[in-house]
């Protein structure tokens, strides 16, 4: 089975993907609202990848329509999105050290890239840089580990074994990336609520995305503070 660059082994107009795109689509306007995010501000975008092979990749990019705010960055080269977008900057960057002064974006956001950066330690820190640049609040989305279809094997249920179980599974169906924490590392709403509070995070909110009534999608957001102050 061919992974692609986004983790993922759907074919792009796959039933699945069509699904994750109008998941994507809701994590979009959830952005808008959550972080209250004006046209002035600016945005850095963790985790960009240069998979092309669905429409909503990098939705933010393609979607946002004050493209001179964002700055794009991740390990992946994405240099196309400068061609694409004019005003759009993209730097190649890992999100666990990133290259930015504190405080230097209003915003940051990061969708299904924090279940991609390795241990709970790396996703720490993670979550821990994505708050040290940011000046007003962060947006990050994750996949819910207890939604039953696990979204980039595409397996129902597996993933809610223990973990070596379901990493032997993965490595039995050839999908060996998925075997390794160091490319996927799912998270529950407990797990993550444990990971921001270790980052930092004192002003946090944990929300949820659903499909057919089951919680599918994780959204940690901040607004309107830094390192905790309010700036109202």
């Amino acid at each position: 089975m061919k992974i692609n660059a986004q983790y993922n082994i759907a074919e792009p107009e796959s039933i699945h993907i069509k699904i994750a795109a109008h998941q994507r689509r809701k994590m979009f306007k959830r952005f808008l609202t959550d972080t209250g995010i004006r046209q002035d501000d600016t945005v850095l975008d963790v985790g960009v990848t240069c998979d092309q092979s669905y429409s909503h990749s990098n939705y933010l990019e393609l979607w946002y329509p004050y493209k001179q705010c964002i700055t794009a960055c991740g390990l992946d080269d994405a240099t196309f999105l400068e061609e694409m977008y004019a005003g759009l900057k993209f730097v190649r960057a890992d999100g666990r050290n990133l290259p930015f002064a504190n405080r230097e974006f209003d915003y940051v956001h990061s969708s299904a890239v924090l279940e991609h950066v390795g241990s709970r330690k790396e996703q720490r820190a993670f979550l821990r840089e994505a708050l040290r640049v940011a000046r007003k609040g962060v947006f990050i989305t994750t996949p819910n580990r207890w939604f039953p279809i696990e979204f980039h094997t595409i397996m129902p249920f597996a993933h809610w074994l223990p973990e070596n179980t379901f990493r032997k599974i993965c490595r039995m169906r050839g999908l060996d990336i998925f075997a390794s924490e160091d490319h996927l590392n799912l998270l529950s709403s407990s797990d993550l609520r444990q990971l921001a509070e270790e980052a930092g995070m004192e002003n946090f909110k944990i929300a949820c995305l659903t499909l057919a009534g089951w919680p599918s999608n994780l959204l940690l957001s901040t607004r309107e503070t830094v390192f905790g102050e309010d700036l109202h």
